[in-house]
Protein backbone atom coordinates (compact mmCIF):
# COMPACT_ATOMS: atom_id res chain seq x y z
CA UNK A 1 0.00 0.00 0.00
CA UNK A 2 2.79 2.45 0.92
CA UNK A 3 4.62 1.69 -2.33
CA UNK A 4 1.48 2.27 -4.37
CA UNK A 5 0.87 5.61 -2.70
CA UNK A 6 4.41 6.69 -3.50
CA UNK A 7 3.84 5.67 -7.11
CA UNK A 8 0.64 7.73 -7.19
CA UNK A 9 2.43 10.82 -5.86
CA UNK A 10 5.24 10.37 -8.40
CA UNK A 11 2.74 10.18 -11.26
CA UNK A 12 0.91 13.28 -10.06
CA UNK A 13 4.14 15.25 -9.78
CA UNK A 14 5.27 14.09 -13.19
CA UNK A 15 1.97 15.17 -14.72
CA UNK A 16 2.18 18.54 -12.97
CA UNK A 17 5.73 19.17 -14.19
CA UNK A 18 4.76 18.21 -17.74
CA UNK A 19 1.76 20.55 -17.66
CA UNK A 20 3.91 23.39 -16.37
CA UNK A 21 6.42 22.94 -19.20
CA UNK A 22 3.60 22.89 -21.71
CA UNK A 23 2.07 25.99 -20.12
CA UNK A 24 5.36 27.87 -20.39
CA UNK A 25 5.60 27.07 -24.07
CA UNK A 26 1.99 27.96 -24.76
CA UNK A 27 1.61 31.20 -22.82
CA UNK A 28 2.58 34.55 -24.21
CA UNK A 29 5.20 36.57 -22.36
CA UNK A 30 7.40 35.33 -19.53
CA UNK A 31 4.68 34.60 -16.98
CA UNK A 32 4.64 30.94 -16.01
CA UNK A 33 3.95 30.52 -12.29
CA UNK A 34 4.42 27.31 -10.39
CA UNK A 35 0.94 26.04 -9.49
CA UNK A 36 0.36 23.59 -6.67
CA UNK A 37 -2.92 21.69 -6.29
CA UNK A 38 -3.96 21.38 -2.66
CA UNK A 39 -7.14 19.61 -1.51
CA UNK A 40 -8.32 20.20 2.04
CA UNK A 41 -11.20 17.72 1.92
CA UNK A 42 -10.33 14.85 4.24
CA UNK A 43 -13.13 12.69 2.83
CA UNK A 44 -11.71 12.59 -0.71
CA UNK A 45 -11.48 9.00 -1.97
CA UNK A 46 -8.09 7.87 -3.30
CA UNK A 47 -8.27 5.56 -6.31
CA UNK A 48 -5.34 3.37 -7.22
CA UNK A 49 -6.27 2.18 -10.72
CA UNK A 50 -4.25 3.60 -13.65
CA UNK A 51 -7.36 5.25 -15.15
CA UNK A 52 -8.12 6.97 -11.85
CA UNK A 53 -4.54 8.23 -11.68
CA UNK A 54 -4.90 9.66 -15.19
CA UNK A 55 -8.15 11.35 -14.22
CA UNK A 56 -6.51 12.82 -11.12
CA UNK A 57 -3.62 14.16 -13.19
CA UNK A 58 -6.03 15.61 -15.76
CA UNK A 59 -8.05 17.29 -12.99
CA UNK A 60 -4.84 18.70 -11.50
CA UNK A 61 -3.74 20.07 -14.87
CA UNK A 62 -7.16 21.63 -15.48
CA UNK A 63 -7.10 23.33 -12.06
CA UNK A 64 -3.60 24.62 -12.81
CA UNK A 65 -4.67 26.08 -16.14
CA UNK A 66 -7.78 27.69 -14.66
CA UNK A 67 -5.86 29.17 -11.72
CA UNK A 68 -3.24 30.58 -14.09
CA UNK A 69 -5.96 32.14 -16.23
CA UNK A 70 -7.62 33.66 -13.16
CA UNK A 71 -4.41 35.47 -12.30
CA UNK A 72 -3.79 36.56 -15.89
CA UNK A 73 -7.32 37.96 -16.13
CA UNK A 74 -7.17 39.79 -12.80
CA UNK A 75 -3.57 41.04 -12.96
CA UNK A 76 -3.47 44.85 -12.90
CA UNK A 77 -0.43 46.43 -14.58
CA UNK A 78 0.71 49.98 -14.07
CA UNK A 79 2.62 52.32 -11.81
CA UNK A 80 3.93 50.57 -8.66
CA UNK A 81 1.64 47.57 -9.16
CA UNK A 82 2.57 44.10 -7.94
CA UNK A 83 4.23 41.70 -10.34
CA UNK A 84 2.54 38.47 -11.36
CA UNK A 85 3.06 35.82 -8.68
CA UNK A 86 5.73 33.15 -8.88
CA UNK A 87 3.63 30.57 -7.01
CA UNK A 88 -0.11 29.83 -6.98
CA UNK A 89 -1.81 27.34 -4.68
CA UNK A 90 -5.14 26.01 -5.93
CA UNK A 91 -7.79 23.65 -4.58
CA UNK A 92 -9.41 20.89 -6.60
CA UNK A 93 -11.62 22.27 -9.42
CA UNK A 94 -10.03 25.68 -8.73
CA UNK A 95 -12.83 26.93 -6.52
CA UNK A 96 -10.13 28.78 -4.55
CA UNK A 97 -6.55 29.81 -5.37
CA UNK A 98 -4.01 31.80 -3.40
CA UNK A 99 -0.76 33.57 -4.25
CA UNK A 100 1.88 35.17 -2.05
CA UNK A 101 4.77 37.20 -3.39
CA UNK A 102 6.70 40.43 -3.33
CA UNK A 103 10.16 41.83 -3.86
CA UNK A 104 13.19 43.17 -2.02
CA UNK A 105 14.38 46.50 -3.40
CA UNK A 106 17.42 48.58 -2.51
CA UNK A 107 17.84 52.13 -3.77
CA UNK A 108 21.02 54.14 -3.35
CA UNK A 109 21.39 57.71 -4.49
CA UNK A 110 23.20 60.99 -4.13
CA UNK A 111 21.78 64.52 -4.24
CA UNK A 112 24.10 67.29 -5.41
CA UNK A 113 23.90 71.00 -6.15
CA UNK A 114 20.75 71.15 -4.05
CA UNK A 115 18.70 68.46 -2.34
CA UNK A 116 15.12 67.27 -2.08
CA UNK A 117 14.54 66.93 1.66
CA UNK A 118 12.86 63.54 1.32
CA UNK A 119 13.70 59.91 0.56
CA UNK A 120 11.81 60.44 -2.70
CA UNK A 121 12.56 63.17 -5.22
CA UNK A 122 9.74 65.63 -4.49
CA UNK A 123 10.07 69.14 -5.97
CA UNK A 124 7.81 70.54 -3.22
CA UNK A 125 10.54 69.58 -0.69
CA UNK A 126 13.37 71.36 -2.51
CA UNK A 127 14.71 74.24 -0.43
CA UNK A 128 14.59 77.70 -2.04
CA UNK A 129 17.16 79.06 0.44
CA UNK A 130 20.67 77.64 0.10
CA UNK A 131 22.72 76.73 3.17
CA UNK A 132 25.61 74.47 4.13
CA UNK A 133 23.11 71.65 4.76
CA UNK A 134 21.20 71.79 1.45
CA UNK A 135 24.00 71.06 -1.02
CA UNK A 136 24.62 67.30 -0.96
CA UNK A 137 23.01 64.20 0.53
CA UNK A 138 23.48 60.42 0.46
CA UNK A 139 20.45 58.10 0.54
CA UNK A 140 20.15 54.33 0.92
CA UNK A 141 16.66 52.94 1.30
CA UNK A 142 14.96 49.53 1.26
CA UNK A 143 11.60 50.63 2.69
CA UNK A 144 9.90 50.28 -0.71
CA UNK A 145 10.31 46.48 -0.57
CA UNK A 146 6.92 44.85 -0.96
CA UNK A 147 4.82 41.91 0.22
CA UNK A 148 1.48 41.00 -1.31
CA UNK A 149 -1.17 38.31 -1.18
CA UNK A 150 -3.98 37.60 -3.58
CA UNK A 151 -6.85 35.12 -3.39
CA UNK A 152 -9.32 34.28 -6.13
CA UNK A 153 -12.57 32.45 -5.41
CA UNK A 154 -14.87 31.24 -8.18
CA UNK A 155 -18.46 31.20 -6.90
CA UNK A 156 -21.83 30.40 -8.43
CA UNK A 157 -23.61 33.49 -7.07
CA UNK A 158 -20.93 36.21 -7.11
CA UNK A 159 -18.75 34.97 -9.95
CA UNK A 160 -15.05 35.59 -9.58
CA UNK A 161 -14.16 37.22 -6.25
CA UNK A 162 -10.69 38.75 -5.83
CA UNK A 163 -9.13 39.60 -2.46
CA UNK A 164 -5.90 41.58 -2.59
CA UNK A 165 -3.60 43.08 0.03
CA UNK A 166 -0.10 44.50 -0.23
CA UNK A 167 2.25 46.28 2.14
CA UNK A 168 5.58 48.07 2.16
CA UNK A 169 7.69 49.56 4.98
CA UNK A 170 6.80 53.26 4.68
CA UNK A 171 4.44 53.47 7.65
CA UNK A 172 6.53 55.54 10.03
CA UNK A 173 9.29 58.14 10.05
CA UNK A 174 11.99 57.78 7.37
CA UNK A 175 14.35 55.00 8.34
CA UNK A 176 11.94 53.35 10.79
CA UNK A 177 10.84 50.59 8.35
CA UNK A 178 7.37 50.43 9.88
CA UNK A 179 5.04 48.16 7.86
CA UNK A 180 2.28 49.99 6.00
CA UNK A 181 -0.81 48.60 4.31
CA UNK A 182 -1.00 50.04 0.81
CA UNK A 183 -4.04 48.25 -0.64
CA UNK A 184 -6.59 45.98 1.02
CA UNK A 185 -9.74 45.32 -0.96
CA UNK A 186 -12.24 42.78 -2.22
CA UNK A 187 -13.47 42.97 -5.81
CA UNK A 188 -16.59 41.30 -7.26
CA UNK A 189 -19.40 42.01 -9.71
CA UNK A 190 -17.60 45.16 -10.86
CA UNK A 191 -17.34 46.57 -7.31
CA UNK A 192 -14.15 47.28 -5.38
CA UNK A 193 -14.56 47.76 -1.62
CA UNK A 194 -11.67 48.69 0.67
CA UNK A 195 -8.44 50.63 0.26
CA UNK A 196 -6.94 51.06 -3.20
CA UNK A 197 -5.32 53.59 -5.51
CA UNK A 198 -7.72 56.49 -6.06
CA UNK A 199 -10.12 56.12 -8.99
CA UNK A 200 -8.86 59.48 -10.31
CA UNK A 201 -5.47 57.86 -11.01
CA UNK A 202 -4.84 56.32 -14.44
CA UNK A 203 -2.47 53.52 -13.41
CA UNK A 204 -0.88 52.96 -16.82
CA UNK A 205 -0.45 56.66 -17.71
CA UNK A 206 2.93 57.03 -15.97
CA UNK A 207 6.33 55.46 -16.71
CA UNK A 208 8.40 53.20 -14.48
CA UNK A 209 10.88 55.11 -12.33
CA UNK A 210 13.34 54.24 -9.58
CA UNK A 211 11.99 57.27 -7.76
CA UNK A 212 9.17 55.97 -5.57
CA UNK A 213 6.88 58.97 -6.12
CA UNK A 214 7.39 59.46 -9.84
CA UNK A 215 6.39 62.56 -11.89
CA UNK A 216 5.10 65.33 -9.65
CA UNK A 217 1.96 65.99 -11.76
CA UNK A 218 0.85 62.36 -11.51
CA UNK A 219 -1.75 61.36 -8.90
CA UNK A 220 -0.81 58.01 -7.35
CA UNK A 221 -2.44 58.15 -3.91
CA UNK A 222 -4.50 55.69 -1.86
CA UNK A 223 -8.06 56.05 -0.60
CA UNK A 224 -10.68 53.98 1.21
CA UNK A 225 -13.54 53.57 -1.24
CA UNK A 226 -16.56 51.96 -2.76
CA UNK A 227 -16.02 51.82 -6.53
CA UNK A 228 -17.97 50.45 -9.47
CA UNK A 229 -16.43 49.80 -12.92
CA UNK A 230 -18.00 48.46 -16.09
CA UNK A 231 -16.37 47.50 -19.39
CA UNK A 232 -18.50 47.46 -22.53
CA UNK A 233 -18.43 47.98 -26.33
CA UNK A 234 -16.34 44.85 -26.93
CA UNK A 235 -13.87 45.84 -24.20
CA UNK A 236 -13.12 49.19 -25.85
CA UNK A 237 -14.93 51.36 -23.27
CA UNK A 238 -14.69 51.38 -19.47
CA UNK A 239 -16.63 53.54 -17.04
CA UNK A 240 -15.83 53.93 -13.35
CA UNK A 241 -17.27 55.92 -10.45
CA UNK A 242 -16.47 55.84 -6.73
CA UNK A 243 -17.18 57.31 -3.32
CA UNK A 244 -13.84 57.83 -1.56
CA UNK A 245 -12.87 58.95 1.93
CA UNK A 246 -11.76 62.60 1.63
CA UNK A 247 -8.33 63.84 2.66
CA UNK A 248 -8.50 67.61 3.15
CA UNK A 249 -5.34 69.70 3.57
CA UNK A 250 -6.01 73.42 3.95
CA UNK A 251 -4.45 76.53 5.51
CA UNK A 252 -6.40 78.18 8.33
CA UNK A 253 -6.06 81.50 10.13
CA UNK A 254 -7.60 82.75 13.40
CA UNK A 255 -11.04 82.92 11.76
CA UNK A 256 -11.32 79.27 10.65
CA UNK A 257 -10.77 75.79 12.09
CA UNK A 258 -10.71 72.26 10.73
CA UNK A 259 -13.82 70.10 10.83
CA UNK A 260 -14.53 66.41 10.41
CA UNK A 261 -15.52 65.70 6.81
CA UNK A 262 -19.07 64.64 5.97
CA UNK A 263 -19.21 64.02 2.23
CA UNK A 264 -17.02 61.59 0.23
CA UNK A 265 -15.01 62.65 -2.78
CA UNK A 266 -16.62 61.43 -6.01
CA UNK A 267 -14.11 60.63 -8.79
CA UNK A 268 -15.27 59.12 -12.10
CA UNK A 269 -13.80 58.33 -15.50
CA UNK A 270 -14.55 57.16 -19.03
CA UNK A 271 -11.82 55.32 -20.95
CA UNK A 272 -11.44 54.25 -24.56
CA UNK A 273 -8.88 51.50 -25.34
CA UNK A 274 -7.63 50.07 -28.61
CA UNK A 275 -5.03 47.67 -29.96
CA UNK A 276 -4.96 43.89 -30.14
CA UNK A 277 -4.57 43.62 -26.36
CA UNK A 278 -6.27 46.95 -25.60
CA UNK A 279 -2.81 48.14 -24.59
CA UNK A 280 -3.34 51.76 -25.69
CA UNK A 281 -5.98 54.06 -24.25
CA UNK A 282 -7.10 57.59 -23.50
CA UNK A 283 -9.12 58.54 -20.43
CA UNK A 284 -11.19 61.52 -19.29
CA UNK A 285 -11.58 61.83 -15.50
CA UNK A 286 -13.30 64.18 -13.09
CA UNK A 287 -13.62 64.60 -9.32
CA UNK A 288 -16.01 66.55 -7.08
CA UNK A 289 -15.26 67.45 -3.44
CA UNK A 290 -17.24 69.13 -0.64
CA UNK A 291 -14.73 70.27 1.99
CA UNK A 292 -16.08 71.23 5.43
CA UNK A 293 -14.55 73.74 7.87
CA UNK A 294 -15.70 75.84 10.83
CA UNK A 295 -16.01 79.63 10.85
CA UNK A 296 -14.84 80.73 14.31
CA UNK A 297 -16.01 84.29 13.76
CA UNK A 298 -19.66 83.41 13.03
CA UNK A 299 -19.80 80.07 14.84
CA UNK A 300 -21.18 78.37 11.74
CA UNK A 301 -19.93 75.43 9.73
CA UNK A 302 -19.34 76.01 6.06
CA UNK A 303 -18.08 74.11 3.04
CA UNK A 304 -16.06 74.74 -0.09
CA UNK A 305 -16.50 73.08 -3.48
CA UNK A 306 -13.43 71.42 -4.93
CA UNK A 307 -13.36 70.04 -8.46
CA UNK A 308 -10.90 68.71 -11.00
CA UNK A 309 -10.67 67.32 -14.52
CA UNK A 310 -7.96 65.21 -16.14
CA UNK A 311 -7.02 63.83 -19.52
CA UNK A 312 -4.57 60.92 -19.50
CA UNK A 313 -3.46 57.85 -21.38
CA UNK A 314 -0.75 55.66 -22.85
CA UNK A 315 -0.13 54.96 -26.53
CA UNK A 316 1.94 52.13 -27.99
CA UNK A 317 3.14 53.78 -31.18
CA UNK A 318 5.20 50.77 -32.29
CA UNK A 319 6.95 47.72 -30.85
CA UNK A 320 9.81 49.75 -29.35
CA UNK A 321 8.11 53.03 -28.32
CA UNK A 322 5.38 53.76 -25.78
CA UNK A 323 4.15 57.22 -24.71
CA UNK A 324 2.62 58.25 -21.35
CA UNK A 325 0.82 61.46 -20.40
CA UNK A 326 -1.63 63.17 -18.09
CA UNK A 327 -2.86 66.73 -17.68
CA UNK A 328 -4.92 67.88 -14.69
CA UNK A 329 -6.64 71.13 -13.71
CA UNK A 330 -8.91 72.07 -10.81
CA UNK A 331 -9.45 73.91 -7.53
CA UNK A 332 -8.82 72.40 -4.10
CA UNK A 333 -7.59 69.01 -5.35
CA UNK A 334 -4.23 68.55 -3.61
CA UNK A 335 -4.77 64.77 -3.00
CA UNK A 336 -4.97 64.34 -6.78
CA UNK A 337 -1.65 66.04 -7.66
CA UNK A 338 1.34 64.25 -6.12
CA UNK A 339 3.54 67.28 -5.48
CA UNK A 340 0.74 69.00 -3.53
CA UNK A 341 -0.54 66.17 -1.32
CA UNK A 342 -0.56 67.37 2.30
CA UNK A 343 0.63 70.85 1.30
CA UNK A 344 -2.24 72.82 2.91
CA UNK A 345 -3.23 74.29 -0.44
CA UNK A 346 -6.74 72.91 -0.90
CA UNK A 347 -7.78 76.33 0.40
CA UNK A 348 -6.17 79.38 2.04
CA UNK A 349 -7.52 82.59 3.62
CA UNK A 350 -8.26 85.31 1.08
CA UNK A 351 -5.21 87.62 1.07
CA UNK A 352 -7.52 90.63 0.52
CA UNK A 353 -10.03 89.69 3.25
CA UNK A 354 -8.98 87.55 6.22
CA UNK A 355 -12.63 86.83 7.04
CA UNK A 356 -13.00 84.84 3.82
CA UNK A 357 -11.42 81.58 2.71
CA UNK A 358 -10.93 80.38 -0.88
CA UNK A 359 -10.02 77.26 -2.83
CA UNK A 360 -6.76 77.44 -4.77
CA UNK A 361 -6.62 76.86 -8.55
CA UNK A 362 -3.91 74.41 -9.62
CA UNK A 363 -2.78 72.44 -12.66
CA UNK A 364 -0.11 70.03 -13.81
CA UNK A 365 1.04 67.87 -16.70
CA UNK A 366 3.52 65.11 -17.41
CA UNK A 367 4.73 63.62 -20.68
CA UNK A 368 7.20 60.75 -21.00
CA UNK A 369 8.37 58.01 -23.36
CA UNK A 370 9.70 54.48 -22.97
CA UNK A 371 12.06 52.96 -25.56
CA UNK A 372 12.07 49.16 -25.52
CA UNK A 373 15.48 48.30 -26.96
CA UNK A 374 15.33 44.55 -26.21
CA UNK A 375 12.91 42.33 -24.24
CA UNK A 376 15.17 42.87 -21.21
CA UNK A 377 16.35 46.46 -21.69
CA UNK A 378 14.46 49.74 -21.91
CA UNK A 379 15.16 53.45 -21.53
CA UNK A 380 12.68 56.13 -20.50
CA UNK A 381 12.66 59.89 -20.05
CA UNK A 382 10.13 62.57 -19.33
CA UNK A 383 9.16 65.92 -17.86
CA UNK A 384 6.47 67.08 -15.44
CA UNK A 385 5.27 70.46 -14.13
CA UNK A 386 2.88 71.48 -11.33
CA UNK A 387 1.62 75.04 -10.82
CA UNK A 388 -0.52 76.76 -8.16
CA UNK A 389 -2.16 79.93 -9.45
CA UNK A 390 -2.48 83.18 -7.55
CA UNK A 391 -5.99 84.10 -6.43
CA UNK A 392 -6.50 87.61 -5.06
CA UNK A 393 -2.74 87.69 -4.74
CA UNK A 394 -0.97 85.13 -2.57
CA UNK A 395 -1.32 84.28 1.11
CA UNK A 396 2.41 83.89 1.95
CA UNK A 397 5.58 84.85 0.11
CA UNK A 398 7.15 81.39 0.63
CA UNK A 399 4.01 79.61 -0.57
CA UNK A 400 4.59 77.01 -3.32
CA UNK A 401 4.05 78.35 -6.83
CA UNK A 402 5.62 75.82 -9.23
CA UNK A 403 7.57 72.57 -9.26
CA UNK A 404 9.40 70.94 -12.17
CA UNK A 405 10.51 67.32 -12.45
CA UNK A 406 12.67 65.80 -15.20
CA UNK A 407 14.10 62.28 -15.35
CA UNK A 408 15.96 59.77 -17.49
CA UNK A 409 16.57 56.12 -16.59
CA UNK A 410 17.61 52.69 -17.83
CA UNK A 411 16.23 49.33 -16.64
CA UNK A 412 17.74 45.92 -17.34
CA UNK A 413 16.35 42.52 -16.34
CA UNK A 414 19.13 40.11 -15.42
CA UNK A 415 16.50 37.35 -15.44
CA UNK A 416 12.75 37.03 -14.89
CA UNK A 417 13.12 37.87 -11.18
CA UNK A 418 16.07 40.24 -10.86
CA UNK A 419 16.22 43.79 -12.24
CA UNK A 420 18.81 46.56 -12.02
CA UNK A 421 18.40 50.22 -12.97
CA UNK A 422 20.04 53.65 -12.94
CA UNK A 423 18.37 57.08 -13.01
CA UNK A 424 19.08 60.81 -13.12
CA UNK A 425 16.58 63.38 -11.78
CA UNK A 426 16.48 67.17 -11.92
CA UNK A 427 13.91 69.33 -10.17
CA UNK A 428 13.09 72.91 -9.20
CA UNK A 429 10.75 74.65 -6.78
CA UNK A 430 9.59 78.24 -7.20
CA UNK A 431 7.78 80.18 -4.46
CA UNK A 432 5.15 82.89 -4.91
CA UNK A 433 7.83 85.56 -4.40
CA UNK A 434 9.80 83.91 -7.28
CA UNK A 435 12.56 82.55 -5.06
CA UNK A 436 13.78 79.33 -6.69
CA UNK A 437 15.71 76.27 -5.60
CA UNK A 438 16.89 73.28 -7.59
CA UNK A 439 18.25 69.79 -6.96
CA UNK A 440 19.92 66.91 -8.79
CA UNK A 441 19.85 63.23 -7.93
CA UNK A 442 21.67 60.20 -9.37
CA UNK A 443 20.51 56.82 -8.10
CA UNK A 444 20.66 53.09 -8.76
CA UNK A 445 18.40 50.20 -7.84
CA UNK A 446 18.47 46.44 -7.38
CA UNK A 447 15.14 44.58 -7.19
CA UNK A 448 14.58 40.85 -6.70
CA UNK A 449 11.07 39.40 -7.04
CA UNK A 450 9.89 36.28 -5.28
Amino acid sequence: MKTFRLLLVALLLAGTASAQRHERRAMRGDYSPTVYLISLHQTDTIYYSPSAVQRAVAMNNQAMNQATQDYLDTHRPGFQQAEKPQFIFATKNNHFSFALGGFVQLRAGYDFEGISNNLDFIPYDISTTSSYDTRQKLIMDASTSRLYMKAVTNTATLGRVVIFMDADFRGGAPGSYTPRVRSAYVSMLGFTLGRDVTTFCDLTAAPMTIDFQGPNAYNFNFATMIRYEKTFARDHMTFGIAAEMPNVSGTYNDNFASLRQRVPDVPLYLQYAWGADRDSHIRASGVLRNMYLHNLRTGNNTSLLGWGVQFSGTIKTCRWLRLFMNGVYGEGITPYIQDLTGSGLDFTPNPENAEQIQTMPMWGWQLSAQFNLTPRLFLSCGSSVVNVEKKNGYYAADEYKQGQYMFGNIFYALNSRCRIAAEYLYGTRTDMNDNEGHANRAQVMLQYNF
